[in-house]
């Protein structure tokens, strides 16, 4: 290959170097349907971003709410600009749009994001993929198509982390139609983002919600020992099935029961099992887990959720410094210590 003027040549390797993603576009689009509030003394910030409506509570010192919500809305535009595969120009779509082509060349932040796909395959057992995008690609959710056989098996020569290329400073997809979508981690990881940045602002108590993706800094601004979290009930979508009392870290809460479609009285959730190819149908509504940081908890609550009862179960009570519930028709299955978080 001909190095292009967007090209550079590293170790005798034609490396991309993308071009800059539409951060300022996302960011006034973000910025054009923020709100800020307070609400018993409290902070509410409310915009809506990576296909999902977010929401920042917060309070207990630091500069002034408004600098506080304009960092975040910032920070959280960039985010999505890079990283969305739904944006042509973002880094993400560049990387799937140069597979079985060059490298890509990755800045350090998205060293660090990348990084952590690695380890979200490892700990899950293989079942969050970052390059499973080719199977979710298969399945209209919106026009209820059912992909055949042959599709799903063609998509998945496309799939599997091992085959992906990345070293420091770059990343190669070798085979063409190779995708990434992170998806299984982005949100959750800027949650974490955005908790790290409010605690350098000097916010001493705040609850970040992208998604039902949540994680607590301090106390609540109210004084009470912990924040009161409702987890919906899968079987009555919009109600809470219980409440939990968190005084530290993260919960994150999966499943398939919003989003999906039904054809010929069978209903395709839209989180896929990868080795399948094929949506969850094991009998779990969802999963909620409680962890240190949102980028585990997101990667628990979504891997328990494929792998089932029984193998979700073993994940969960090995997996230290945690805690879960699995919600089925039948009842609540949880570790040893979830049912201390419960509240009236």
């Amino acid at each position: 290959m001909i190095p292009t003027a967007q090209d550079q040549v590293r170790d005798g390797q034609p490396v991309r170097v993308p071009t800059p993603p539409p951060v300022a576009a996302v960011r006034e689009r973000i910025r054009s349907g923020a709100r800020l509030s307070v609400v018993n003394g409290v902070n509410e910030l409310e915009f809506g971003a990576m296909g999902t409506r977010c929401r920042v509570a917060f309070g207990g010192g630091g500069a002034g709410a408004s600098v506080v919500a304009g960092a975040v809305v910032d920070w959280v535009a960039t985010f999505e600009a890079r990283y969305s595969r739904f944006l042509p120009e973002s880094l993400v779509s560049q990387v799937n749009a140069a597979a079985g082509g060059p490298w890509v060349a990755l800045d350090e932040a998205a060293m660090q994001l990348l990084g952590l796909c690695g380890q979200l395959v490892y700990l899950s057992r293989g079942v969050l993929d970052p390059t499973s995008l080719p199977l979710v690609s298969l399945w209209d959710w919106k026009r209820g198509r059912v992909p055949t056989d042959e599709e799903v098996e063609a998509a998945r020569l496309l799939v599997g982390w091992r085959r992906v290329q990345l070293v420091p400073g770059r990343i190669r997809l070798p085979k063409p139609g190779m995708a990434l979508d992170l998806g299984g981690v982005g949100k959750e990881y800027a949650v974490d983002q955005v908790i790290l940045m409010l605690a350098g602002m000097g916010v001493t108590s705040a609850l970040v919600d992208f998604g039902a993706d949540i994680r607590l800094l301090g106390r609540p601004v109210d004084g009470r020992a912990g924040w009161k979290i409702g987890l919906e009930d899968p079987l009555d979508p919009g109600k809470a099935r219980l409440q939990v009392v968190v005084r530290e870290g993260a919960v994150a809460t999966s499943g398939g029961y919003l989003r999906g479609f039904e054809v010929g009285g069978r209903r395709f959730g839209h989180i896929l099992d990868p080795r399948t190819g094929r949506p969850v149908d094991n009998g779990v509504l969802s999963v909620t887990v409680l962890a240190p940081s949102c980028t585990q908890a997101g990667m628990l609550s979504t891997a328990l959720y494929v792998l089932g009862l029984d193998e979700g179960r073993r994940l969960l009570d090995s997996t230290p410094g945690v805690e879960g519930c699995m919600m089925t028709p039948d009842g609540l299955v949880s570790s040893t210590r979830f049912y201390e978080h419960i509240t009236t």
